[in-house]
Order: structure tokens, then C-alpha cells, then sequence
């Protein structure tokens, strides 16, 4: 009996969970502060677990990626990348645009975890250029998820050539790394639980306007992605009304993804989609699978977004450049974001890294997200999914001779 519970529990839908892990946390909370005061403890282990895969996944992931990158010969290839790299800088940007008019604060545990601001683009670079250089362990044990990109990048780069045997267990130990992720965040119904139930017990109910404010921000800045700046780069690629196919991607694909949370998932209604649009094959059967893994939009403007918030949270001045510098590394982060759900979440304390912010609490950060990450997750994989459709079919459309 208790078996086919966790079963059930297991292959259950992990939005629904999530959902009654914060109704419960609220009530909790209100019923008894103390016991919520609690169970804070589960909302801290979720996070230290967190805080023990997201290092390892980012090296592994990229490292394997790189490694097992497949070269397409296919001419229409190569403006597709190219849209699919300009959008996901360009969903940061909106980001940065979206949080500097929107000003956002979270509730975190910040004792004990003075940050240490860079003080301007000069000494943003500078740390930068020193977290690179970090040895590979102490990068992993520190959580310096610069130094581990750069790292998992090098080893990808020079293991791309290796006996296939090779690049064949790098991949089947980031498919591992990947099962352990996604142990963890089945577990996060209880530890949002925790966090919700915990918070709301020390901040009373006005943090969950600190939740809805920054889901607002996150939703609306997807949506201008896909209404405004997706079909705008269409139609400098091609000056041509854009939004038929803007329309029918976010109908017939992003409405699927909503629900499915997964890019990787929604490739075959994708493939599918872009056979009824009578668009090339050849092209289309490498783009939409290569977008899934590096057209990732949605997640740029989440790891931009929180982190921001955290840095408005810590009173941190983010300049013009730094905020730049942020756009490019979300979207670099964005590219590597894990198949699983919430993974773009991970990514965060990447970008917070640029700003001196400890990996505490970048992960409580990334603890918001899954709280958030209800409405957050699927419309991120919405904006994903249907843009990969919107950039290939700009491109990809059949000589009509």
C-alpha cells in the first residue's frame, strides 16, 4: 500500500503538488506559527539539496552537450541559430528593462550572508576573470558557477574529438545527474511547503505580494517576448506579417507545452506542426530539436528576473554595463538550461555570482522560483517551445516554384 503511494505520489502531476504544497503552507501558517516556524526545517533541506545537484548538473550538462554537439550542414541552419542567439539575448534585455520599471524584493534569510557588491563594471570584470581561473573542486565546493561553465565548456571542447566510448559515458552521466534533479525537484511540493509555511510565519501575509508581484513581472515580460520583440525579429528576417505564424505557434504549440512544462517533450507536436506548415524537412527535423536545447528565451528572462530581485533585495546598484554584461550571461545560461522542469532555475546562482551574491542565498532565490514556478514554468516552456516553430517557419518556408 505504502509502495503504490509513493508510486502514485511519484508519477503525479508536479504543478498540482506544488499548488497543495503552498495552499498548505498559507494555512499552516495561519493556524499555527509555531509548528509552520517548524516546518521551515523541510524548506531548508529542500534548498541544501539544491545547493548539492545544481553544481554538478551545470558541469556535467555542459560538458556533455559540447561534447556530443552534432555540426548540420544544412544551409538555413545557420540564420536559424542566429535568431534563435538574438531572441534569447534580447528576452534578457526586456528582462532588465522589465525589472529596473518593475523594482522587485524577496523574502530571504540573508543572516550571516553579507553579499559583497561589486562596485561598478571594472571590479564586475575583475571578479569575473578570477572565479574563471578557480581550481575545478573548489569552484564545485564554493558554488562558483562561473568557474564550473568554464570548466564543463574546456572539458566539452577537448572531449568533443574523443573515442566515441567516451563521449557516450559523458552523456550517460549527465542522463544521470539529470534523474537525480529530477528526484530532487519531485520533492519540492514538500519543500516549498516548508518555505511558504515558514515565511509567511515570520513575514505574516504580505510576502505573498512579494510572489505575485514577481510572477507579474516574469508573466508579462513573456508576453511581450512572444507578442512584440519574437514577431519583430521575424519581420526583419523576412518583411513580412508576422503574426499568422506568431498566432498559430503560441495556439498549436505553446498551449501544448504549457501543460506538457517540458521543451524536449513538445518536439514531436512541434515537428508535427511544422510539417502541416509545409516548411522545409531537411531544415525543420534539426531546428526544433536543436531549439529545444538552446532557444531559450523564457529562461533567460527568469534567471534575469530573480536575479535582479534578489539584488534590489540586497540593495545592490546594478549600472547600465553590469546589467548588460547580466543579459549576456543569462542567455549563455539560458542555453544550457536542464530538460527538466524548473531547471532554468538552477542556472540562477550563475548570474547572481556576477554580483558577489553567496550561494545561500542565491539558492533561496531559486527556492522562489519553485514556488512561483506553477504559472512560471509553463509559461516559460509556452515562449520556448512555440518560438522555436515562429523562427523556423521563418526561414524554412518552401519555394513556392
Amino acid at each position: 500500500m505504502a509502495k503504490k503511494l509513493i508510486e502514485r505520489i511519484m508519477s503525479g502531476s508536479l504543478v498540482l503538488q506544488i499548488g497543495i504544497g503552498i495552499i498548505a503552507g498559507i494555512v499552516l501558517s495561519q493556524l499555527s506559527p509555531s509548528a509552520a516556524g517548524s516546518a521551515m526545517l523541510l524548506g531548508n533541506l529542500f534548498v541544501s539539496a539544491l545547493k548539492a545537484v545544481a553544481p554538478v548538473l551545470v558541469l556535467v550538462l555542459v560538458a556533455s552537450a559540447i561534447a556530443n554537439r552534432r555540426v548540420s550542414h544544412t544551409a538555413q541552419m545557420r540564420p536559424i541559430i542566429g535568431m534563435y542567439l538574438v531572441g534569447t539575448v534580447a528576452a534578457a534585455l526586456l528582462a532588465v528593462i522589465m525589472s529596473k520599471l518593475f523594482p522587485t524584493e524577496l523574502i530571504l534569510q540573508t543572516a550571516g550572508n553579507d553579499a559583497s557588491p561589486p562596485q561598478g563594471i571594472t571590479e564586475v570584470l575583475g571578479g569575473l576573470l578570477l572565479r574563471i581561473v578557480d581550481n575545478p573542486v573548489s569552484a564545485i565546493m564554493n558554488g562558483n558557477y562561473i568557474g564550473i561553465l568554464v570548466w564543463g565548456v574546456l572539458l566539452g571542447v577537448f572531449l568533443h574529438h574523443a573515442v566515441d566510448t567516451t563521449r557516450q559515458m559523458l552523456a550517460d552521466l549527465a542522463d544521470a545527474v539529470t534523474n537525480i534533479v529530477r528526484i530532487v525537484i519531485r520533492l519540492a511540493p514538500i519543500g516549498i511547503f516548508g518555505l511558504v509555511a515558514g515565511n509567511l510565519a515570520d513575514a505574516g501575509l504580505e510576502a505573498l505580494g512579494g510572489y505575485v508581484r514577481i510572477l507579474t513581472v516574469l508573466l508579462s515580460s513573456m508576453a511581450i517576448m512572444a507578442l512584440v520583440i519574437n514577431p519583430l525579429i521575424v519581420w526583419v528576417k523576412t518583411r513580412r506579417n508576422p503574426y499568422p505564424i506568431v498566432l498559430t505557434a503560441l495556439r498549436e504549440s505553446g498551449v501544448t507545452a504549457f501543460f506538457t512544462r517540458s521543451s524536449a517533450a513538445n518536439i514531436p507536436v512541434n515537428m508535427a506542426l511544422c510539417e502541416r506548415l509545409d516548411l522545409e524537412k531537411d531544415t525543420y527535423s534539426v531546428s526544433i530539436p536543436l531549439g529545444a536545447t538552446i532557444n531559450m528565451g523564457g529562461a533567460a528572462i527568469t534567471i534575469t528576473t530573480l536575479t535582479l530581485a534578489a539584488t534590489n533585495t540586497l540593495g545592490i546598484e546594478v549600472d547600465i554595463p553590469t546589467a548588460l554584461l547580466l543579459s549576456v550571461v543569462a542567455a549563455l545560461s539560458a542555453c544550457g538550461a536542464s530538460g527538466v522542469a524548473g531547471g532554468s532555475l538552477l542556472l540562477i546562482p550563475l548570474a547572481c555570482s556576477l554580483f558577489g551574491i553567496p550561494n545561500d542565498i542565491a539558492m533561496q532565490v531559486v527556492a522562489v522560483g519553485f514556488v512561483i514556478a506553477v504559472l512560471q514554468d509553463s509559461a516559460e516552456t509556452a515562449l520556448n517551445s512555440s518560438t522555436d516553430v515562429v523562427f523556423t517557419a521563418a526561414v524554412a518556408q518552401k519555394d513556392p516554384s
